[in-house]
């Protein structure tokens, strides 16, 4: 785990794009009509990782930004609010952690994500800002969670523990 600021922002910035990639393999899958198709997430083609990475770039730097406003210090607080490092197995307070920060973090980054691509990009009214951003996290979260739990975090500390040996 990071041991200074340098060390931090640098797995925060691994943890952001790890994150925004997945999210964005998986929203430009149902964007293009993946799911709906027979086989479903199974006919995804390498277009898709592509667009993915495109707006991955801009998407990355958004969830760095509110992680570090807010997200990574709510996630953190939830977790200290139910485990105890000195006490509790680390590796809980750690997984408690995670499940807090996607907790703030997929609201927040839906919110942004419906505002950009459906309201700015897309033209709908903003009176359906609420109904839209209620729709947009009902499909991104269990996402957001699994990919969270599953993919992103041990590839981030895996990449971590590579660019730094011995932390």
């Amino acid at each position: 785990m990071p041991k200074n600021k340098l060390q931090g922002f640098i797995f925060g910035l691994i943890m952001s794009y790890a994150m925004a990639y997945g999210m964005e393999v998986y929203n430009v899958a149902i964007r293009e009509g993946v799911p709906l198709a027979a086989g479903g997430f199974s006919n995804m083609t390498n277009l898709i990782f592509w667009e993915a990475l495109k707006e991955t770039s801009f998407m990355g730097l958004l969830v760095l930004l509110i992680s570090n406003l807010w997200g990574n210090r709510l996630g953190e607080a939830f977790a200290a609010r139910h485990c105890d490092p000195h006490k509790d197995n680390p590796y809980l307070c750690r997984i408690l952690r995670q499940g807090g920060t996607v907790a703030i973090m997929c609201p927040s980054m839906n919110l942004v994500a419906t505002i950009l691509f459906n309201i700015l990009l897309g033209g709908a009214p903003v009176t359906q800002l609420p109904a839209i951003w209620v729709g947009t996290l009902l499909k991104n979260f269990p996402m957001a969670f699994f990919w969270n739990f599953f993919a992103a975090a041990p590839f981030t500390h895996w990449a971590f523990k590579k660019i730094f040996p011995n932390q």
